[in-house]
């Protein structure tokens, strides 16, 4: 068993995060009080910790043809269920920083990869490879 990570991130609305991360992505709500709430992230501990002030970072690395967003957390889940996400957040109307898609086709580190925003303007990557034994497998 790979042991779950631990991550405390700013928000600026917890009901947003709560909409967002609980309702839409499907992560269960855990422990909370008044300044934040754990989630509990494909089986790893994030937390939303309030911060109305917060000023969203954007900032951005060329990979693959595309921008990606620096900062940014996620998860690499199964196919099927990468795609389930993708379909249920085009359904939402998420605009995605890099809409769902491929990378790497045809190397050892195939994906398939898609980045958006949450409410409070953290990105998120959610990826699914196409060889999950080849997640660390060097080009």
């Amino acid at each position: 068993m790979i042991p779950p990570f631990h991550l405390a991130f700013p928000v600026h609305d917890l009901a947003a995060a709560r909409a967002f991360y609980g309702q839409l992505i499907g992560c269960p709500e855990g422990r909370s009080a008044d300044d934040w709430v754990d989630f509990d992230f494909y089986g790893h501990q994030i937390v939303a910790h309030l911060a109305p002030d917060m000023e969203p970072r954007s900032h951005s690395n060329p990979v693959d043809g595309h921008d990606v967003p620096v900062p940014h957390f996620g998860a690499v889940l199964g196919m099927n269920e990468w795609r389930a996400l993708a379909d249920r957040l085009s359904a939402a109307n998420i605009a995605f920083v890099i809409a769902p898609t491929i990378r790497f086709e045809g190397l050892p580190g195939e994906q398939a990869t898609m980045f958006f925003l949450d409410p409070s303007g953290n990105a998120l990557e959610i990826k699914a490879m196409r060889d999950p034994s080849a997640l660390f497998a060097k080009q």
